[in-house]
């Protein structure tokens, strides 16, 4: 991963550039890139970190459809904006989060952000920009809630890094086990290894693994 306040900016160029790079790694790879066509990854730069990590809790362990409707829910309650601030958030009743669909422990997460958010934990988009990955995930993982793959989402969707590959993720382990033909999925220390053959593309390979079809 990277660590340095250089990293690179997943670009439309750089993903064209991770596709050819990827394809010459072997067969599979060439086949499956062939197959999905370009790298169509979508990214939301605009969102401050305070929100994208808020969302990302909202999706913890959720599928996309569940996720969607929770936060939708938590959106309806502050119909004048696209976002609420999160003092906004901490004056909300808990009771009505909770109705939108958010456990205890989820609850207390997304509070928790919001409190140090304005505390200055959880920094503001320009100043994320400027913070190497490793110190990103040292500072953000410190809040109950947020583990490692939350701030690796963040690192990919929001800040837009082109080299983050999130090795807990079941659907990257089990994408390079349908794309290799394996029994198992690779541990995560197994698939940080393998990973290191993809940099500086790791956020492009981790696309193309979660769109491997589920009946390969």
């Amino acid at each position: 991963m990277n660590n340095t306040t250089t990293a690179t900016v997943l670009t439309r160029d750089v993903c064209r550039d991770a596709e050819l790079f990827l394809s010459s790694l072997d067969s599979d790879w060439a086949e499956h890139i062939r197959k999905t066509g370009h790298c169509r990854h979508e990214t939301r730069p605009e969102r401050e970190p305070y929100e994208a990590l808020i969302r990302a809790i909202a999706y913890q362990q959720l599928h996309a459809k569940a996720g969607d409707a929770i936060l939708g829910r938590m959106l309806s309650l502050f119909p004048s904006q696209r976002f609420p601030t999160s003092e906004q958030l901490l004056a909300c009743d808990p009771e009505c989060l909770r109705q939108c669909g958010f456990s205890a422990a989820k609850l207390t997460s997304i509070l928790g952000i919001a409190h140090a958010q304005q505390e200055g934990i959880v920094p503001d988009l320009s100043t994320a920009l400027a913070m190497p990955d490793d110190e990103l995930i040292n500072r953000l993982t410190s809040l109950r809630g947020v583990g490692r793959w939350t701030v690796e989402m963040f690192l990919i969707y929001s800040l837009e890094r082109a080299d983050i590959l999130p090795v807990d993720d079941l659907g990257v382990r089990d994408g390079f086990r349908r794309l290799k033909k394996l029994e198992s999925s690779p541990t995560p220390r197994q698939m940080r290894d393998i990973g290191l053959a993809w940099r500086p593309f790791r956020t492009v390979a981790a696309w193309y693994l979660w769109r491997l079809p589920k009946s390969e």
